[in-house]
């Protein structure tokens, strides 16, 4: 299974459309196989932008701690499993996620702050 997070210096970033780095994770058996960054900065809120660079990557589910409705919509239409909420390393994070012990916690879906969402 692959698993993409919005990453910050081996951290989940907390603003997933802000986020100009992802790091995708291969989990097989509970246990990282194969991990890679890509760079996402030239499509920062672009929704179909990001959701089409994790679908091209294979990836089936995106953690994240904060994550906008419009992007959320955007990566839903795509297929994909959704984890709000989480927060600290990234790799932790894909560990816990693959065994059924992640714990996240209960945050607004934006969680982003420092601009407006229009018609939410």
């Amino acid at each position: 299974m692959k698993i993409a997070m919005p990453y910050n210096g081996g951290r989940v970033n907390e603003h997933f459309g802000q986020s100009r780095e992802f790091v995708i994770y291969t989990v097989e058996g509970g246990k990282i196989t194969d991990s890679k960054i890509i760079n996402s900065q030239d499509l920062c809120h672009n929704h179909e932008g990001l959701a089409g660079l994790l679908r091209d990557e294979r990836v089936e589910v995106v953690i994240t701690g904060g994550i906008g409705y419009s992007m959320m919509a955007a990566l839903q239409a795509l297929g994909f499993k959704i984890v709000t909420g989480a927060s600290g390393d990234t790799a932790r994070v894909a560990v816990d996620y693959a065994s059924d012990s992640l714990v996240t916690s209960n945050i607004d879906i934006c969680g982003c702050g420092g601009h407006e969402h229009h018609g939410r």
